[in-house]
């Protein structure tokens, strides 16, 4: 594996920083939460600003309004994204147009500027087998319920995994407008909002196959642990910072072995976390095997985002709850997504299965 970004790389990162950190200021995130409704954490002048400057679509093919780069790249935006913790759907958006990009890409159009927002279909209640979904597929129609869809209420479209006839599974694509489909809304425990969508015989297209569902929650993974990643360096970075300004017994508290002990965990655990994460994008971007890299780097995700949760409200004591200060969003935001797509037991799980089939 080759360790080391390429320049368009860094200057994405550099770029999404920048425009990131400016759009989420304490005042603006507290106006865009208090603004949510129904349609959840989402700043559409953001999103039209990562749009405008080409961030958006940096995965995506060049004749189809992108950037012509690939999965580390989005996951380099995504990781600043997660350090801010940010109001954007690029976490599902992102994976869903680089599966379009390879299965559909006459379905980009207004993807790259963030005009159309994709979304993932994948989660079903009381479902405990992922790879036999109960939505079913017949012709060019799917009915069935999905859970907990993130961006879903603000969608334009969904990538909808669903048996099918032969007893496999397909992707597909569904527009949010198109007949048969019903959506409601979820509210997270982190103020956000996601969606309960409904299809009854609504229009599909198939874009693929069992393959391609794989594929998908690869995506769909990496991505989300790239977001993590960025949430973890952000509750560091923060917990980190107020340890050595905030003084009890006339001494910063950073000082005090038990706080130290607890930073340098998380410092230990973000190291890990990044390793595995950049280990799977690349077997992913590169397509080569990758589930035991998957699920190694979704597992990292979800202990550290646990771990330096509570480490980030331990730290700051009474300020860590207060819905004026920044490390509530860090808590809320890392116990949601831990278990997103699977947290730290299910990727063990996963890994072991592994090994025994072998």
């Amino acid at each position: 594996m080759d360790f080391s970004f390429t320049t368009e790389s860094d200057d994405a990162a550099e770029l999404a920083a920048k425009i990131i950190g400016d759009a989420t200021t304490l005042e603006r995130l507290r106006t865009v939460e208090a603004d949510a409704g129904d349609r959840g954490r989402f700043d559409a002048s953001l999103w039209s600003a990562l749009g405008e400057a080409g961030l958006l679509g940096l995965h995506l093919p060049e004749d189809h309004d992108g950037a012509g780069l690939g999965l580390i790249e989005l996951c380099r935006v995504l990781v600043e994204a997660g350090r801010r913790v940010a109001p954007t759907p690029l976490a599902v958006h992102g994976p869903c147009g680089l599966l379009l990009a390879e299965t559909a890409a006459d379905a980009l159009t207004g993807v790259a500027d963030g005009s159309r927002v994709l979304a993932a279909a994948v989660a079903e209640e009381h479902s405990h087998l992922p790879d036999s979904p109960t939505v079913i597929a017949s012709g060019d129609t799917i009915t069935g319920v999905k859970t907990l869809v993130r961006a879903g209420m603000i969608a334009d479209a969904f990538l909808v995994t669903a048996s099918v006839p032969d007893g496999t599974v397909g992707v597909f694509l569904v527009e949010a407008s198109a007949a048969g489909v019903d959506r409601h809304a979820q509210h997270t425990s982190d103020g956000d909002v996601t969606a309960l969508v409904s299809f009854a015989s609504a229009p599909a297209r198939r874009i693929g196959d069992a393959s391609t569902a794989a594929r998908l929650g690869e995506l769909l993974t990496v991505a989300a642990a790239a977001e993590l990643l960025g949430v973890t360096e952000g509750a560091l970075e923060l917990t980190s910072s107020y340890a050595k300004t905030r003084e009890q017994f006339g001494r910063a508290i950073g000082t005090f072995q038990a706080v130290s002990q607890r930073l340098a965990d998380g410092f230990i655990d973000v190291l890990a976390q990044r390793l595995t994460l950049w280990q799977a994008a690349w077997r992913v971007s590169s397509g080569l095997p990758a589930a035991d890299q998957v699920a190694v780097a979704k597992l990292w995700a979800a202990d550290a985002a646990h771990r330096l949760a509570h480490t980030t409200v331990h730290v700051h004591g009474g300020v860590g709850i207060d819905l004026d200060g920044e490390a509530h969003r860090y808590f809320t935001t890392a116990k949601r997504f831990e278990f997103v797509f699977g947290g730290a037991t299910e990727q063990a799980l996963r890994i072991g299965r592994t090994f025994a089939a072998s």
